[in-house]
């Protein structure tokens, strides 16, 4: 077993995604690999490494653009000599968006870092924000709410840039609860949904070059950039937001998976229910387990007197470190092959979670939103996972995740059955409002055309979406083969009917019984019908015209637009 699939090695590789290796070259040599190479950009060998360490390869040649304009010089050098320019921000993501497998260190591919100087902040209006793409999330909402300022949600991890989270639509986990209006300047879409106006490296026909354009939210090419997958370049964004809110965060750990899942209609402490009290709630599920960490968050203005204050993010030690007891498990299971250990692994990350959350006190917190949205650093355990997004109308989730959770407990108890464990990580489930443009309040403001959040003009009692994940460690067996049936489920039940299945882009989806992002028929057909085979086309001519050398691309991204 190599070492990137052991626990020390997936810990390492957290290390190593989250400061990128860089390797010092000699001038002549890097003169002589890059002839013309934009004078003022320092090249150097850098190696790439995706989130769970799947996507590796040491010593591409990358750059760290001091500004905008270098970045266009950059492009530019790229294009003239037939390279590819791949934008790296924290390497947070599973997909093969940025860097492909396979790919090697003399492929003409450079990478640009964008989280060492592309981080500017400032306030465009006391209702927007100018940041550049490659500040943390973390960043943005501290400086945010230093102004007063916030979202209605975010990602649970704090280290993704911006300009890779407006990419693949990042998003948190929220609807209205009853009686709740949305504030100005807030969105329960994605991130993508709260850009007012960006800034692109385009293709100029006129100069015959690339060069640097701003789009307005109303422009017609602005929404196929504001969730491009990688095949463009964003430098700087304008969002919206608005006054910032106190949240609390409640855990609960006593509800079994018999009753927060059950079938519509279902008396008692079922995931819809909660969502009809707060709006904001998670499941999390670790395998083989009766009862799973279900967090609600809800707007207090006022700090409840049982719940604790906190005045930082990340207040779940206990995840954000992995406990010995599951290091340990881990090490056995990986290392040693012992996959059968899952049930016991999944029983000791409940255990873990259940105690941490007393002996930390963190069942119960309050404070500004940041310090309860954001809960994991990079430094928890690496760990795969598929992704999808269930549309659907308010009154359908429990239906949904009820089908879901039958679904997945029966497949799992049919593997196990055959001595086969190909999940020992957890189920998480979200729930989030659309991506409504009119929550930007700017006037023709156009939906993002590939966020997995559009709105279906045809289906518009379809309000919000259901987001399912299953996590598992790398290199676990029949992982994928158990994905691809979960998929199928997914497609065949979520049809169109009552709810459409669309992929969540950053993470693992086209399964087949071998690999992820392999299945043609889901690749070519099933994910542009998803969208519309008229919006589908719309954005990939959007963005075929503004890099039609495709500079920003790769061999994946060929593929999904051919």
């Amino acid at each position: 077993m190599i070492d990137k699939f052991t626990r020390r090695g997936l810990l390492r590789t957290a290390a190593l995604a989250a400061v990128p290796a860089l390797s010092p070259v000699d001038p002549a040599i890097a003169a002589q690999e890059l002839p013309e190479f934009p004078a003022g950009v320092a090249p150097y060998r850098s190696a790439y490494r995706n989130w769970v360490g799947e996507i590796t390869v040491d010593g591409l040649w990358a750059c760290a653009p001091a500004g905008p304009d270098q970045v266009v010089d950059v492009v530019n050098w790229a294009w003239r000599h037939n390279w590819r320019v791949r934008a790296r921000g924290s390497s947070h993501n599973w997909s093969p968006l940025t860097i492909t497998p396979g790919t090697t260190s003399d492929a003409p591919v450079l990478v640009v870092d964008t989280a060492a100087h592309l981080t500017g902040l400032s306030l465009e209006s006391p209702a927007a924000v100018r940041a550049g793409t490659g500040v943390t999330l973390e960043a943005l909402l501290t400086y945010l709410e230093e102004h007063g300022l916030g979202v209605t949600a975010a990602p649970a991890t704090g280290d993704l840039t911006l300009g890779g989270a407006l990419a693949i639509d990042a998003h948190g986990t929220a609807v209205p609860a009853p009686g709740e209006r949305r504030l100005p300047g807030h969105t329960y879409g994605s991130l993508s949904n709260l850009v007012l106006s960006l800034t692109a490296v385009v293709w100029d026909a006129g100069s015959g070059a690339y060069v640097l354009r701003s789009y307005d939210r109303a422009e017609a090419d602005c929404a196929a950039l504001l969730t491009h997958l990688g095949r463009a370049f964003v430098t700087e964004v304008v969002l919206r937001v608005g006054a910032n809110t106190n949240l609390r965060c409640v855990s609960r750990t006593d509800i079994p998976a018999d009753e927060l899942f059950a079938a519509p209609g279902t008396d008692g402490r079922t995931f819809a229910s909660f969502l009809d009290r707060a709006g904001r709630a998670e499941a999390i599920w670790f395998a083989f387990t009766e009862r799973p960490w279900l967090k609600v968050w809800s707007v207090s203005p006022t700090r409840p007197p049982t719940s604790r204050q906190v005045r930082t993010p990340y207040n779940y030690p206990f995840s954000d470190s992995v406990p010995p007891p599951v290091a340990d498990l881990v090490e056995r299971v990986v290392s040693d092959g012992a996959w059968y250990l899952a049930p016991v692994l999944g029983n000791a990350q409940y255990d873990a979670a259940v105690l941490g959350l007393t002996a930390t006190l963190s069942g119960d917190i309050w404070g500004p939103s940041k310090n309860t949205l954001l809960y994991l650093r990079p430094t928890t355990l690496r760990i795969a996972t598929n992704g999808y997004a269930v549309h659907t109308g308010r009154d359908q989730v429990q239906r949904v995740v009820a089908e879901f959770a039958a679904f997945y407990r029966e497949r799992l108890t049919a593997y196990a059955d055959r001595g086969r464990f190909p999940v020992n990580g957890s189920v998480e489930i979200r729930v989030t409002g659309l991506d409504d443009p009119g929550d930007v309040g700017r006037a023709g403001a156009r939906p993002p055309l590939l966020s997995a959040l559009r709105p279906r003009e045809d289906r518009p009692e379809w309000d919000t979406a259901v987001w399912l994940n299953i996590l598992t460690l790398p290199g676990t067996p029949y992982a994928e083969e158990f994905s691809s049936q979960i998929e199928r489920f997914l497609l065949r039940t979520f049809d169109g009917e009552y709810a459409m299945t669309r992929v969540e882009w950053s993470k693992g989806w086209a399964y087949t019984r071998q690999a992820a992002w392999s299945d043609g028929e889901v690749l070519g057909h099933v994910v542009p019908g998803s969208f519309g085979e008229d919006v589908w086309g719309q954005a990939g001519g959007v963005l075929d015209r503004l890099d039609p050398h495709r500079v920003f691309g790769n061999g994946f991204l060929d593929r999904l637009f051919r």
